[in-house]
């Protein structure tokens, strides 16, 4: 791995014919913005394809790249966007030259990468078998049936299996992007480059892709949305599965299925990441001590904020308000 900013990590972005816009421009994007002190790149991000031939991008516009394949035998990462079409999705097969640049890349240490449905071009390349991955919810029955050795996990937005990681759908590539950003070179550059790209710095690769889920039938009317703004209303409190669903007017068992299909993830879980989110903010924007924010947000005790938090982006309350404190002028009374 490269660490001198005088040799920065070398990049391809392997693209095949129907590449996905916005998953082809993520890698440049986002590891462009990660610098250190001196504003140098930690990252070089250059574009290849079999043969170093045009092709079609899903926008409706051709993509004419600089390198061909040859670039992937120098990467240390190699990164394939994703597709809406073409032979991987059709019928789980890809370019002979491909797959060859992608088992030799792998081969001799490479990391590889996907986003969204790219992880159709790694399977079908043969480097996914007997490893855990993941790909865009929409596209879970067709990979499955074109690829049953893969354990495929459709319900997150990433996972990193050392040497291989992938990514579901658009954002969720940008969220793979800084995390391995973070696992490179920190949290503070990976936060640096999230807030130049204007995105979140931190979504857990285990959180649940937005996937559409309809209600049952019959019972259209009743929603947990009202149970969730009445919560967030009351984050610092003790706050029980039980007097969730009775604030919803449903059972337990109920009201557990119903905010599951409506958010993607249960209750507990939702209520966490509220906590953690609103712990973050009362960090970077209030003046308020440790264990205040610990109490506010919910979590009882400065111990109980510091294990979450550590365990949700690495870092220490002190240490992740020393990375995100705004100028004074900007911080809101409490």
């Amino acid at each position: 791995m490269r660490n001198n900013s005088a040799m920065p990590h070398r990049i391809a972005v392997l693209a095949v014919d129907q590449v996905v816009g916005l998953d082809l421009g993520t890698p440049a994007q986002v590891f462009g913005t990660a610098r250190d002190a001196d504003g140098q790149q930690f990252y070089q991000v250059d574009m290849c394809t079999s043969g170093g031939l045009p092709v079609r991008c899903t926008a409706g516009y051709t993509v004419h790249p600089d390198h061909d394949l040859a670039l992937t035998e120098t990467a240390d990462t190699v990164i394939v966007p994703g597709i809406h079409d073409g032979p991987a999705l059709t019928d789980g097969t890809v370019d002979p030259a491909v797959a060859s640049a992608l088992r030799a890349a792998h081969a001799r240490g490479a990391r590889l990468m996907s986003i969204c449905t790219g992880s159709f071009v790694l399977a079908a390349a043969g480097l996914l078998d007997g490893r855990r991955a993941t790909t865009h919810w929409a596209y879970a029955d067709r990979f499955r049936r074109f690829h049953p050795a893969v354990d495929l996990d459709p319900g997150v937005l990433f996972v990193d299996d050392g040497d291989i990681l992938t990514s579901a759908g658009v954002a969720a590539g940008i969220d793979l992007c800084l995390h391995v950003i973070r696992r490179d070179h920190g949290v503070a550059v990976a936060n640096h480059a999230a807030r130049r790209c204007v995105v979140p710095p931190w979504r857990d690769g285990g959180q649940a892709q937005f996937i559409e889920r309809p209600l049952p039938a019959g019972d259209g009317a009743a929603s947990t949305a009202a149970t969730r703004s009445w919560t967030l209303e009351r984050l610092g409190e003790p706050l029980t599965l039980s007097a969730m669903a009775t604030h919803a007017n449903m059972s337990v068992r109920t009201f557990t299925r119903r905010f599951r299909d409506e958010t993607g993830v249960s209750p507990a879980r939702w209520l966490l990441s509220q906590r953690t989110d609103h712990a973050r903010r009362l960090l970077e924007t209030t003046d308020l001590g440790v264990d205040q924010v610990a109490r506010h947000a919910g979590f009882g005790t400065a111990a109980a904020l510091r294990q979450q938090l550590h365990a949700a982006i690495g870092v220490s309350p002190t240490t992740y308000r020393r990375t995100f404190r705004p100028p004074t002028g900007d911080r809101v009374p409490v």
